[in-house]
């Protein structure tokens, strides 16, 4: 018979055994550099491809790693929550909701964390005891909290976060914009704004009805990496896909880099776009041609084909992966066309939601995989795909 007192006892220091080793784990990466402590159990990661994500390490009654809560890329507020704010329950329930979404420009700052400026400090280095300054480099900061964001050149002048609003309320001709998302990313080095659009496109109303959500959104980088950038996202909530590809004669995207001129452009490229109204009228045009274009399986495979090609010499494991992506696509597609018939649209539809939910993604430690898809399809990853498929489809729609 097993005593019960030394069964217990024994249980108890495999316990604590077991914190001891998790907290030698964690405290081995902080030891070479791979973790940086921000208190309170939150860490940012310093090295490799997820580095810049944060996560937050939550513990049991015995003091046990119970779970890694990623805080999916996005930053905090200083009352540590989640810097997000949203129109309705988004990113899986994190940030600050105000149901139906407001027009205050000044509480979505407050709420999505975006309410901070940036500022550029000189780059100094210490020379055997002698703090110097490199003229053509300086720093991105926040004044908030005086964290560094990036290196940039001497001429980059930083957009503010508040000059993104301004720019989508020119953009629409609207100081009534009701804010649809705001949120912060890695630390403040990344920020993004949207608005939904009021009029919801319609494909093919006379036929298939499918409806579009249209929306337009900001990303703003202040480390440096990347430029002001504007894109129009349509997103088909049936499937939640992001329908963001070129067609003819209009712009996905806009885009200007951080000089002192930066704001005078901004302010021209409503203009010189006219981005949200000329694509998604350009957009559901094209979409109701692929409607009604119809399309046999055979002919589906060959466009799968023309995006996906195979080189006779391919290895074993590349033609492996070339046989699942095709059977998952014709899976899709099958799907689609229950919904909408076999058409050129349920073809785009299917390749659309492959890339949005079905390709291979690397998932950073501190993300989930659909949170990953997520940032993706925000900041684009597919756009080039998605629109050589749109365009060899619009092929057919000429024959």
């Amino acid at each position: 018979m097993t005593d019960v007192n030394t069964a217990f006892a024994a249980e108890k220091a495999d316990q604590i055994q077991s914190v001891r080793d998790e907290a030698s784990a964690l405290q081995g990466r902080i030891d070479r550099g791979e973790l940086r402590p921000l208190g309170g159990d939150r860490y940012e990661v310093t090295s490799g491809w997820d580095r810049g994500e944060v996560f937050t390490i939550s513990r049991d009654t015995e003091g046990r790693i119970a779970g890694i809560l990623a805080n999916h890329g996005l930053d905090t507020t200083a009352d540590g929550k989640v810097a997000l704010y949203a129109a309705a329950p988004a990113w899986h329930g994190l940030g600050q909701i105000i149901p139906g979404g407001t027009t205050d420009i000044d509480e979505v700052l407050r709420r999505s964390g975006l309410d901070f400026q940036v500022i550029t400090v000189p780059a100094l280095y210490d020379w055997q005891g002698e703090i110097r300054e490199h003229t053509d480099q300086h720093h991105t900061v926040r004044t908030d909290t005086g964290a560094a964001l990036g290196a940039v050149g001497a001429r980059y002048e930083p957009i503010q976060n508040r000059a993104g609003f301004e720019f989508l309320q020119e953009l629409v001709g609207s100081s009534e914009v009701t804010w649809e998302s705001a949120g912060v990313l890695r630390g403040g080095k990344r920020v993004f704004i949207s608005i939904r659009l009021p009029e919801t496109v319609t494909v093919d109303a006379d036929g298939i009805k499918d409806s579009v959500i249209p929306y337009v959104a900001v990303m703003n980088d202040h480390s440096g990496r990347a430029k002001f950038q504007c894109v129009v996202t349509p997103w088909r909530p049936v499937c939640a896909n992001t329908e963001r590809f070129a067609v003819r004669d209009a712009f996905t995207s806009w885009s200007v880099r951080h000089t002192a001129k930066a704001t005078g452009q901004i302010k021209e490229a409503r203009r010189t776009l006219n981005m949200s109204l000329r694509y998604y009228e350009v957009f559901a045009q094209e979409e109701t041609a692929l409607a009604r274009t119809k399309l046999a399986l055979d002919e589906f495979h060959r466009v799968i084909g023309d995006l996906w090609p195979l080189e006779e010499d391919a290895t074993k494991q590349k033609k492996t992966i070339h046989a699942k992506r095709l059977d998952t696509l014709t899976e899709v597609y099958a799907t689609e066309t229950k919904r909408v018939g076999p058409t050129a649209y349920a073809a785009e539809r299917a390749i659309t939601g492959y890339l949005d939910h079905h390709t291979n993604r690397r998932v950073p430690q501190t993300m989930t995989e659909e949170l990953t898809r997520a940032a993706a399809a925000l900041e684009g990853a597919d756009d080039d795909m998605k629109t050589r498929a749109h365009r060899r489809l619009m092929l057919l729609n000429t024959r």
